[in-house]
């Protein structure tokens, strides 16, 4: 492969058996904008606002140079098909702790396994690279198959924050779930 050929293809950050994790540029922008539009993104992350491109563009911006903050998107390994972006954010390094957020975009590549890959990826990455204690995420009551997910990748239910979102003329939990970085290595390195 040519030197002009590899410049082509996608960075893969973080790569796993069918996903990779790669950087998020202003490239990516439109890409970005759409998915915050795709409605069942927005019912189950609980996305209320509305954004503009220029925002997006901004937000891309000041992602890369925010360093409290790991944002990056899920791809394909075969095909290079961006299909959802995963975070961890607020990272506070005294106390080595931080959160994670993720969406998978298109219901097709729901179920699929690819979230957990993903999270796999990147909470490794947390633990492992960034030397995090503990990764805590929040997810609503009504993602049923988030939750099962979570806790199949070893998340714990920390606590429920009571009709903490409004969305669809409705109240809604908000479950706080985390693991800790001995968790994470009992689990998937011993």
């Amino acid at each position: 492969m040519s030197i002009q050929e590899q410049s082509l293809k996608p960075v893969r950050f973080l790569e796993g058996e069918r996903v990779y994790l790669r950087p998020i540029g202003l490239d990516d922008a439109e890409l970005y904008f759409r998915t915050l539009y795709h409605q069942e993104v927005r019912r189950l992350t609980g996305t209320q606002k509305h954004y503009s491109r220029e925002q997006i563009q901004q937000y891309i911006e000041n992602k890369s140079q925010d360093s409290s903050s790991v944002l990056l998107l899920i791809a394909l390994r075969d095909t290079d098909q961006v299909i959802g972006d995963i975070q961890i954010g607020g990272i506070d390094t005294f106390n080595r702790n931080a959160y994670i957020r993720i969406a998978i975009v298109q219901g097709n590549n729901q179920g699929k396994g690819f979230g957990s890959e993903a999270m796999r990826l990147m909470l490794d990455y947390g633990f492992g690279i960034l030397n995090l204690h503990r990764i805590e995420l929040n997810v609503f009551a009504y993602n049923e198959r988030a939750i099962q997910t979570y806790e199949k990748l070893g998340f714990q239910r920390e606590g429920v924050q009571r009709q903490a979102l409004y969305y669809n003329h409705a109240y809604h939990d908000s479950i706080l779930m985390s693991i800790l970085a001995d968790e994470y290595r009992a689990k998937y390195l011993d």
